[in-house]
């Protein structure tokens, strides 16, 4: 294992036992007193959560509700996939023999690398599509297979695109459902409402999309196990 394979890991455990949820809750107190360089900390702390192997689902949601639904989902989209790709190059180039050992036994990683070939870029797409694999493993699982960097990007910020809308959208909404019933107008309450539909109607989007992705991946996967 290496240094930083094992420095990696003692930062993990170590923040299993913080209270990431306080924490969280600071740092975004902190940006949104800060509004001049809010997006690039967001970045920072994105990337951070995502190395670390930490849930990005609530910085996601986090995004939606510091920068609102068009600014958030340009400001999510780049940190997950800048993030997504710092990953990826660590597994690739500097943890390489950890995140070997971390996949090794999981059949399904060893299908999909059989099962690149020329079609990473669908493959890679399929597996941010999915909910079948978890967003930060993936990272560092793509980073050892034999996919390409360049086709490696471009498919996980098309595939992360569905779930990071669904996300911030959530976010986005959070503020304004608070005001559902603290007496706002009509014309207001209107216009929360046609939110909450438009939520629940992108929902219904993603879910669809990625039970689509799932069948499909099962059949890539198949198909790798039979080349195998």
């Amino acid at each position: 294992m290496s240094i930083f394979a094992l420095a990696a890991a003692l930062l993990v455990l170590a923040g299993l036992g913080l209270p990431i949820r306080e924490m969280t809750q600071s740092i975004f107190g902190w940006i949104q007193e800060n509004p001049n360089v809010s997006w690039l900390v967001f970045l920072g702390v994105y990337i951070l959560a995502t190395v670390l192997l930490l849930p990005g689902s609530l910085l996601t949601i986090g995004g939606g509700w510091l920068f609102g639904f068009v600014e958030g989902l340009v400001v999510v989209s780049l940190s997950s996939t800048l993030a997504a790709s710092c990953s990826f190059l660590i597994g690739r180039y500097l943890a390489r023999a950890w995140v070997e050992g971390k996949i090794s036994e999981d059949a399904r990683y060893r299908s999909l690398d059989r099962a690149i070939g020329e079609r990473g870029f669908f493959v890679v797409l399929l597996t941010r599509l999915s909910p079948l694999f978890p967003y930060n493993l993936l990272n560092y699982a793509w980073g050892v297979s034999s996919v390409r960097l360049s086709r490696y990007v471009l498919a996980s910020w098309m595939g992360m695109i569905p779930g990071t809308l669904l996300y911030v959208y959530l976010g986005a909404a959070a503020s304004d459902i608070s005001q559902l019933f603290s007496g706002a107008s009509g014309e207001a309450v209107g216009r929360e409402w046609l939110f909450i539909v438009g939520l629940a109607a992108t929902a219904v989007l993603v879910i669809f999309i990625a039970r689509l992705a799932t069948k499909n991946l099962n059949q890539v996967m198949e198909n790798g196990n039979a080349g195998g």
